[in-house]
């Protein structure tokens, strides 16, 4: 039987089949090429280019680093010492002490001792607030005294001394928002592989966008902005009542296409040492869930569209292969390998290079695996914190 014999004897049900997955096919071949690749590829060009030459001067900006820090005693004596020898002349460190009752306040002061660059300050143990996370950032938003606030966490180092200086060129193009990303200090055996995982594909996608000149949200750990932009909307004052969103959902408030960055250079890395089990991962990645729904604009349905595709896609190629099989046709199980394997190539050699931003290792054969598993996963980590919460209350 020749091909074109075979299809003309199609069913419509088949025929819908075929059209329906070469349509999820599309989409998702869209998603990656034209989205899910411009990490990596800005990451590139920026490591050849360089923004700021040699031969012009270039005027540091004041820049103040704000962390906010409940019970990180070890976390601060081991991590802050990355901050405060950064290689940047102007720079100060704000450490907001969020009602610790360990040895937070002593170690402060001991590296106080020898570095003039770091303030830090207290929310007292007792004091009773709604959101003890947004006072304590506010707080130290007040404290500083550059307009340049770069925000991280105590369980996070920089992984350069230019960090700063990564930030300063970004703001001094005029930007008042830059958004990097968080690697994880974490083991790299198939248990921890699907964090890993999870981490880089949640950062492609709201790094992508921000490139895509439609930036939504960022992350605590590494990120910027101009605090008369922080004042000018008048804070946290829209999200006091809810419980997270103090990195994600102020961002989302307050990022335009025109004043937004995005930094992925080496020398503007972090990495965080917060995750060593499956279960703080799920606290975190929850966090950001939770806040998801209070997120304004089209990004986030755009973001899911990807989803439903992704798994209409892997559906309708086991039934196109089922099908084929029932059918004893080569060439219904034949359109079905073909595009599984294009896309499957194609998705590979993208999330590896992006890997590289995020020091993930590869993914070969686990690939398809995490593909299916992550959304479903986040699924539960929401259900999960939503009845803690509950349990809670």
């Amino acid at each position: 039987m020749s091909i074109v014999s075979f299809f003309y004897k199609l069913s419509v049900s088949e025929w819908i089949i075929i059209a329906l997955f070469l349509l999820f096919f599309v989409i998702q071949m869209l998603y990656y090429l034209l989205l899910f690749r411009k990490p990596y590829k800005y990451a590139i060009s920026n490591g050849v280019k360089n923004d700021v030459k040699s031969d012009e001067p270039f005027k540091f900006p004041g820049i103040s680093i704000i962390i906010t820090a409940k019970n990180e005693a070890e976390n601060l004596e081991k991590n802050l010492p990355y901050i405060l020898n950064q290689d940047y002349p102007n720079f100060q460190v704000v450490v907001v002490n969020n009602g610790s009752t360990d040895e937070t306040e002593i170690v402060l002061n001991a590296l106080a001792q020898n570095h003039s660059n770091i303030y830090h300050t207290y929310i007292p143990t007792e004091s009773e607030v709604i959101n003890h996370k947004k006072l304590a950032l506010t707080l130290g938003i007040k404290a500083a005294k550059h307009d340049i606030l770069l925000f991280t966490e105590p369980d996070t180092k920089p992984l350069s001394k230019k960090w700063v200086y990564e930030y300063a060129k970004e703001f001094a193009k005029g930007k008042e928002v830059v958004l990097g990303c968080c690697q994880l200090e974490l083991e790299k055996n198939l248990s921890k592989k699907l964090i890993h995982f999870d981490n880089l594909f949640f950062g492609i996608k709201y790094l992508s966008m921000a490139l895509s000149n439609k930036p939504y949200m960022g992350i605590g750990r590494n990120m910027a902005y101009k605090k008369e932009l922080f004042f000018q909307n008048k804070g946290f004052s829209s999200i006091l009542n809810i419980e997270y969103g103090e990195d994600n959902l102020f961002i989302n408030k307050v990022v335009t296409k025109k004043n937004t960055s995005v930094v992925l250079s080496p020398d503007s890395m972090v990495a965080s040492n917060v995750v060593d089990r499956i279960s703080i991962w799920r606290t975190i990645k929850a966090q950001y869930l939770i806040t998801r729904k209070h997120l304004k604009g089209f990004k986030t349905r755009l973001l899911d569209i990807e989803i439903f595709s992704r798994y209409g896609f892997y559906l309708l190629f086991a039934l196109l292969t089922l099908t084929g099989i029932l059918q004893s046709s080569i060439v219904l199980i034949g359109i079905a390998v073909l595009f599984y394997f294009l896309r499957y190539f194609t998705q590979m050699v993208i999330i590896n290079k992006n890997s590289k931003l995020f020091n993930t290792g590869k993914f070969y054969f686990s690939l398809p695996l995490f593909d299916l598993i992550t959304p479903i996963m986040n699924h539960q980590f929401l259900r999960y914190e939503k009845q803690r919460n509950m349990k809670q209350r």
